[in-house]
């Protein structure tokens, strides 16, 4: 599976890093990230992140 953020639409909230911060960070220009591959053991969580986006910008497929 693979993560992507649509980071021009990131409002950088960091809820996605919380939720998940194997696959989801914040970046130096403080916007989220994807850095980690999303596995059979972080797939829940990227997937509860993508969810809870408040701006819907994160897709797990």
């Amino acid at each position: 599976m693979k993560a992507v953020i649509d980071r021009d639409g990131c409002i950088a909230c960091g809820l996605c890093a919380d939720t998940c911060p194997e696959v989801f960070r914040m970046a130096d220009d403080g916007l989220a990230e994807v850095y980690g591959d999303v596995t059979s053991d972080t797939e829940d969580m990227a997937k509860e992140a993508a969810d809870n986006c408040p701006v819907s910008v994160i897709t797990v497929e």
